[in-house]
């Protein structure tokens, strides 16, 4: 059950990539991802009134600005490289979220990493450059490529949000989670506000808080997955992602799946897979962090 829910939340949050998507390409990532962040935190804040849920205790709210101020870099980066290249190829990029989870571990907690994690990064990083050999022989311009080094940028925060979303689940309720992660992202693009922001047209409103709704959605289910699911076996989950980015960019966007997208896609799930084999340093990560 953990899985198949995680899973939808997976399918939500898709679907709230293509309406932030087109909103980054109507009015830029920046004041998208603001008033959206805005509009979540009304929504959020709202039910954390209503359902008179206790404010958190120090050590958990530690958690929430930690994850909140991974998850505000990681979406700003995310964003503004899928405004420049097609779903499926971002999304495809941040597979290597999993594996990077775990090179983490290596890297703080000195953690032996093993043969198959090894095999599994090689092959994941040639996934990579396979994608990127496909754009350059599309010839995108500089600017897809600027895209995909931001959305890879924000896989690296992600493997790290992976692990931080595991810890918080277990320490706070769906709706506490989506609070506060909706608020100090928020919080974090209302400090540059006065330079950057810029009021959306009325037209714009509707799709910004359909997307707070999809990403307080999507929020509360994966958080609801994480508490009864360990990282390691729910981060696959991750991967379906493919499937609906590659149909609803084909949908909405009018693009087309590369046979380059796709090999470097197939590449880097096998290489997720195969280091996923090895779970002792997600295990251990969680516990730690």
């Amino acid at each position: 059950m953990p899985f198949a829910v995680a899973t939808v939340g997976i399918a939500v949050f898709s679907t709230m990539d293509a309406v932030m998507k087109g909103l980054s390409l109507a009015i830029g990532a920046y004041d998208a991802i603001l008033w959206r962040s805005v509009a979540g935190t009304v929504i959020t804040g709202t039910i954390f009134i209503a359902t008179r849920t206790r404010w958190p205790a120090p050590a958990v709210l530690r958690v929430h600005l930690l994850r909140g101020c991974i998850s505000g870099t990681m979406t700003i980066l995310f964003f503004w490289g899928l405004a420049r290249v097609p779903m499926a190829q971002a999304v495809s990029l941040t597979f290597v979220a999993p594996l990077a989870a775990m090179l983490l571990a290596a890297i703080v907690l000195k953690e032996r990493i093993g043969r198959g994690a090894l095999i599994g990064s090689g092959i994941a990083v040639a996934g990579v450059g396979v994608i990127f050999a496909g754009q350059a022989r599309a010839d995108l311009g500089a600017e897809a490529a600027l895209g995909s080094l931001a959305v890879l940028g924000s896989a690296l925060c992600y493997a790290w949000n992976i692990v931080l979303m595991r810890q918080q689940a277990q320490v706070a309720r769906p709706v506490e989670i989506a609070f506060f992660q909706t608020a100090i992202v928020a919080a974090i693009m209302l400090a540059v506000a006065p330079v950057f922001a810029t009021l959306p047209a009325p037209a714009h409103w509707l799709a910004l808080v359909g997307a707070a709704m999809l990403a307080t959605t999507s929020l509360m289910l994966l958080s609801w997955a994480y508490a009864r699911g360990r990282a390691s076996e729910l981060a696959p989950s991750e991967y379906t992602a493919f499937i609906w980015a590659s149909l609803l960019g084909w949908l909405v966007f009018s693009e087309t799946l590369s046979p380059f997208t796709l090999a470097g896609a197939a590449l880097i799930i096998c290489g997720c897979l195969a280091g996923l084999r090895v779970r002792a340093p997600v295990a251990v990560l969680e516990t730690a962090l």
